[in-house]
């Protein structure tokens, strides 16, 4: 979650959010918002055990499946469509999205963590978010 958290100062440094004008649905900009902020993580989890500029040593050890998997199930647990099933009234309506689906969530983190790439993360101009 704190490297979810990152992906939103770096979006934030490179005036993303200030771009953010629809707030709800399911591919609103505050949907796409938290998938690229969930993409940043996993970027972030990808580099995180290498060394840093100038030799400096690694932010973390190590990073196990096990955590990656942990991660993905935190991500799930705090998707709209969970939240509004299991903690809400029992119904989903995508219409009030503001975070997208614990799938999309999985998916974009995975995205990151994969590539380790941020120009993998465009969800602005992704036609399909997951």
């Amino acid at each position: 979650m704190l490297a979810h958290e990152y992906g939103h100062h770096v979006q934030d440094l490179l005036g993303i959010e200030a771009k953010v004008r629809t707030r709800q649905g399911p591919t609103s900009d505050s949907v796409r918002l938290e998938l690229q902020a969930d993409c940043f993580a996993g970027v972030w989890a990808k580099h995180a055990t290498e060394p840093g500029p100038n030799g400096s040593p690694a932010l973390v050890q190590s990073i196990s499946q096990q955590d990656v998997h942990n991660a993905l199930q935190v991500a799930a647990r705090i998707g709209d469509d969970w939240i509004q099933k299991n903690l809400g009234n029992g119904q989903v309506n995508q219409n009030t999205f503001t975070h997208g689906t614990g799938a999309q969530r999985d998916k974009w983190f995975t995205t990151g963590y994969r590539t380790g790439n941020p120009q993998a993360c465009d969800t602005f101009s992704a036609t399909n978010l997951g």
